[in-house]
């Protein structure tokens, strides 16, 4: 299984509402690509200050690697990775991707 794991630094512009869209149209992401397991997201909780501007977060579960790799292709995926990055500060540069063998 893999544990996809994506952290942002949305706009400071965006309201909770618009949040909130974005993260119901990733969790709507697992009714329509195989092999997602399961789709969490949140603010970053972690006491220690060390988040470097990455706030908001998701983490996407797959039931393999070859899941995970249709799933980047997906154009469902491609149309919500794209709104993902235009909610960031910095486009691309607001987004960090990491990805645990679990």
């Amino acid at each position: 299984m893999i544990l996809h794991c994506v952290f942002l630094r949305l706009k400071t512009a965006m309201t909770i509402d618009d949040k909130q869209a974005l993260f119901a149209a990733i969790v709507a992401l697992k009714q329509v690509i195989p092999g997602i397991v399961e789709i969490k997201y949140g603010p970053n909780v972690s006491p220690e200050g060390l988040h470097g501007g990455f706030v908001d977060g998701f983490a996407v579960t797959f039931d393999s690697p070859e899941a995970r790799d249709a799933y980047l292709i997906h154009p469902e995926h491609v149309a919500v990775g794209e709104r993902i990055v235009s909610s960031t500060d910095g486009g691309l540069a607001g987004i960090l991707v990491f990805d645990l063998n679990i």
